[in-house]
């Protein structure tokens, strides 16, 4: 008929009655639906005999038994057709034993009509044997009825509950009316066709779920055996006529409906869903209907009737016994589902009282119910701080509007059908701290036994302090305290968002603190990064940021406009070179500082990359610098880096050149020498001056290289070149890491050697720039060349602060003079002075800067001998130079 679904295992504690059953759907054989109408049309010719039969056209005896039996003998092979159908398909021998033991049921009502209509006597006590008969297979094939129970203790327990029914039932037949009781001969047609009906009805019933074609089946059977137990009374009271045959109608109906609903397939599977021991028990008044029938029908025979024979007393009897037992029955489920009831709540209690989380119960005004045991361990909470307060005064006060108005969304029902709603907050514990908190709201209110919110309460205290310093680590320089770049760039982006106002960058460069690791230790520089960090705090204001980018490079956020952020750079720079003064160490750096607008670029990379170009163009500028950004800066960058890029290689490719600037005598006008001038012919880039292209070769160190190969072709000229006389000289510049270098003097006396070049003739120019840093060494140095023969000049004298006294020390033999000495006529006095004290040391004079006639005769009055100036003469290659002494020679 049915084949139950297969399941899993039962959870425990689940009792094996507690499980609906869930019935899949199975495809319909073709003999049960190719059946259908044979049944149909043998059910209505047996109608017509019966009715023939009532109408005295047949015998009465013989139009039942040929109408019933015809119709159960259909019936019967139907319902076993579709029996052995169904287990050829599904394989399963289960899935038809309720179809095939209803067609038995079928089969022994058929046989039993058709005996008495062929032999009468003795056919009340056939009836009833084929009556106990039928009753047997009916109720089996109920009792395997698709969800009827999964086991024979299920079914017998199911039996046993109709038999109750029946038992009550049979009590009230008997004594109700009283003088109207069965005949002796079929009272246990009666009752076997009344206990009969009870397990059936129960069965069905009870079933879960309860298909429609269950029902049906059982409606049939219990016509069929009603009709049996009437056809016994009638015949044990010796009725004959047209009531017989009208009796085997409804047994005609009821073989139809058992067959048509035993032999239905192919129904839809309803839910699987646990069923509580209590729904068990309440689901059918067991105990009700049995005792009150029965206690009806004993009151009416008392207040009605004579008083109670034999029979009716072993009938009390037998009814109290089987409730009595049935009551047992029940106590023992109901101390089995109590003890159930007591383990899983010790598992509840358990599972709360262990738990992390605190669990709330609310009423629909937010008022706490019940609180979970473990209030008191995770919140020092007792029940009488909580129990019966709002729930609104347990959170903070900043937190209370925004937690009660999603608590009210949940109420409001918003949340229906979703997720647990999250809800953040600080909640007061028994010791008046404020922790912060998770909690998740569930709205339990259709659930009846419950008809609340239940709040979950976890603490996550530890996670916001976890979060907090990871917060702390990811955005703040852990040795200064200042943000650092990841916090920088955010801010940056907060800053640009907001439009319409301004805002710069400051890049701090610090230029010193690599050589004060390296001497005095990383733990001395740590100390001047955490001072610096320390000075910048002081220096800005409260929505100044400042930050650490990382090594030696900090900067400072502000949202001040340029000027103000000018002033910051400025007081900034100022700050930061004013001396660290540590324990042991007193240590001085210098700074370069770059500034761009927030509104000058598209995003916070390029708000940076701009501050820091301006930075690297600031100390191109020199020391403690301040620089803003421009697109020129940007194009003067890009020229240094692609300078540095082609310097390196600049002599080996032949681009490197020299001009010459004449130096005259200023009373006859001779040529007395040259000054070699080095130039960067690039073919490219253009000329390119010693201004712009030798800091970079001392940033790259190949000044050396670049000297080295001016000095070789400056003496490869000077050996074809002369005044007039021997005495014509040349001067060449040599920076200070190569005149300090011990190899220095052999290279000159090489290169003097290799062109053969007199010694005197070559003058080594020294930048006073640089003297008073180490006088000693540049007097050694300078005394080595003289001893080789090469002359000395003191170049640009006059530019820095070296004292008159120096020299005296210095071994030069040459002064030459800054341009502003002879070009301002204030420094008359000056000059005057400088020349009369090199003449008395007897150092030659070279008055530098002559460009027009007037400075010419200042440097006469004062005394000069020598000049250089584009009035004199102006730089030159090497062939104008030629032509130039050329001309002086002719002339003399």
């Amino acid at each position: 008929m049915f084949r139950p679904a297969r399941r899993g295992p039962t959870p425990p504690g689940t009792n094996a009655e507690d499980i609906v059953v869930a019935v899949p759907p199975l495809v319909p054989a073709r003999p049960s639906n190719a059946g259908r109408p044979v049944l149909l049309t043998v059910a209505s010719m047996a109608v017509l005999v019966l009715l023939a039969g009532a109408a005295g056209l047949l015998p009465g005896p013989v139009a039942l038994a040929v109408g019933v039996g015809s119709a159960g003998l259909c019936a019967s092979a139907y319902l076993v057709r579709s029996a052995l159908d169904i287990h050829h398909a599904d394989g399963t021998f289960v899935a038809c034993r309720g179809a095939g033991f209803v067609g038995m049921g079928a089969l022994a009502t058929a046989l039993t009509l058709v005996v008495p209509g062929w032999s009468p006597p003795g056919a009340v006590t056939w009836l009833t044997a084929g009556l106990a008969v039928a009753t047997g297979c009916y109720v089996l094939g109920a009792t395997l009825l698709p969800g009827a129970a999964r086991n024979w203790a299920v079914r017998l327990r199911r039996a046993f509950d109709g038999l109750g029914l029946g038992v009550s039932l049979g009590f009230a037949a008997y004594l109700v009316p009283p003088d109207g009781q069965p005949s002796p001969a079929a009272l246990p047609a009666v009752l076997i066709a009344v206990g009969g009906v009870s397990i059936v009805t129960v069965v069905v019933l009870r079933a879960r779920p309860r298909p429609v074609p269950a029902v049906w089946c059982a409606v049939g059977a219990a016509l069929v055996l009603v009709s049996l137990a009437a056809l016994a009374e009638v015949m044990a009271l010796g009725v004959t006529g047209p009531a017989v045959p009208l009796l085997g109608l409804p047994m005609v109906a009821g073989l139809a409906a058992a067959a048509g609903g035993g032999s239905r397939r192919g129904l839809p599977v309803p839910p699987a869903e646990p069923r509580n021991p209590d729904q068990y028990l309440a689901s059918y008044p067991l105990l009700g209907i049995p005792a009150a029938v029965g206690v009806i029908a004993a009151v009416w025979h008392l207040l009605t009737g004579p008083g109670f024979d034999t029979t009716g007393i072993v009938f009390g009897l037998v009814m109290v016994t089987v409730l009595v037992l049935r009551e047992l029955l029940v106590v023992r489920d109901i101390r089995r589902y109590a003890g159930r009831l007591r383990v899983a709540e010790a598992h509840f209690r358990s599972l709360v009282a262990g738990a992390t989380d605190l669990t709330l119960v609310l009423d629909e005004r937010l008022t706490v119910r019940w609180q979970s045991p473990a209030a008191a361990r995770l919140f020092g909470l007792c029940d009488a701080e909580v129990i019966g307060r709002p729930f609104g005064e347990l959170i903070h006060p900043d937190d209370a509007g925004d937690a009660l108005a999603v608590i009210g969304s949940v109420l409001a029902g918003e949340h229906e059908g979703g997720p647990p709603v999250l809800v953040s907050a600080r909640l007061r514990d028994g010791d008046q701290i404020w922790r912060d908190t998770e909690s998740t709201i569930s709205d339990q209110r259709a659930v009846p036994e419950v008809a609340a919110l239940v709040v979950h309460v976890r603490d996550v205290g530890e996670r916001r302090h976890l979060e907090r310093t990871l917060h702390r680590l990811a955005y703040l320089d852990q040795l200064t305290g200042l943000a650092n770049r990841r916090a920088l760039m955010r801010d940056l982006l907060a800053a640009r968002r907001r439009a319409g106002q301004p805002g710069t960058l400051l890049v701090v460069d610090l230029h010193g603190l690599a050589e004060v690791n390296d001497a005095r230790g990383r733990a001395v520089g740590d100390a001047v990064l955490t001072e610096v960090a320390r000075r910048l705090r002081a220096l800005t204001g409260g929505e100044d940021v400042p930050a650490r980018l990382g090594g030696d490079e900090f900067a400072v956020l502000t949202p001040e406009s340029a000027v103000p952020a000018y002033a910051l750079a400025s007081r900034i720079v100022a700050a930061l070179a004013e001396p660290f003064s540590l324990p042991g160490a007193q240590v001085r750096l210098h700074t370069s500082v770059g500034l761009a607008e927030l509104a000058g670029a598209g995003d916070p990379d390029e708000v940076l990359r701009h501050a820091d170009l301006a930075r690297q163009r600031a100390h191109q500028l020199g020391r403690d610098a301040v620089e803003w950004y421009d697109p020129d800066v940007e194009l003067q960058l890009q020229r240094r880096m692609e300078l540095e890029r082609q310097l390196a290689g600049a002599a080996g490719r032949g681009e490197l050149d020299l001009v010459f600037q004449p130096v005259t005598g200023l009373r006859d006008g001779r040529p007395a020498g040259v000054e070699a001038l080095l130039r960067w012919r690039h073919p490219e880039l253009g000329t390119v001056l010693p201004e712009e292209f030798l800091p970079i070769a001392a940033a790259l160190g190949v000044t050396a290289e670049l000297n080295e190969w001016a000095l070789d072709a400056a003496c490869r000229h000077l050996r074809n070149w002369t005044g007039g006389d021997d005495e014509f000289w040349m001067s060449v510049n040599v920076g200070p890491r190569e005149l300090l270098a011990a190899r220095f003097p052999e290279q000159i006396a090489a290169t003097l050697r290799r062109h053969g070049v007199v010694p005197d003739r070559l003058v080594v120019e020294v930048a006073e720039t640089w003297i008073a840093e180490d006088v000693p060494a540049i007097v050694a140095a300078l005394s080595g060349l003289r001893g080789l023969g090469v002359r000395a000049a003191l170049d640009d004298f006059g530019s820095s602060q070296t004292s008159l006294t120096h020299l005296r020390r210095l071994p030069v033999d040459m002064l030459k003079l800054n341009a502003a000495l002879a070009g301002d006529e204030s420094e008359k006095a000056v000059l005057e002075v400088v020349v009369g004290l090199a003449r008395r040391i007897g150092l030659d004079i070279v008055a530098k800067g002559l460009e027009t006639p007037e400075r010419i005769e200042r440097a006469m009055a004062a005394g000069c001998r020598y000049g250089q100036g584009t009035a004199l003469a102006g730089p030159a290659p090497a062939e104008r130079i030629e032509a130039y002494l050329e001309s002086h020679r002719a002339e003399r």
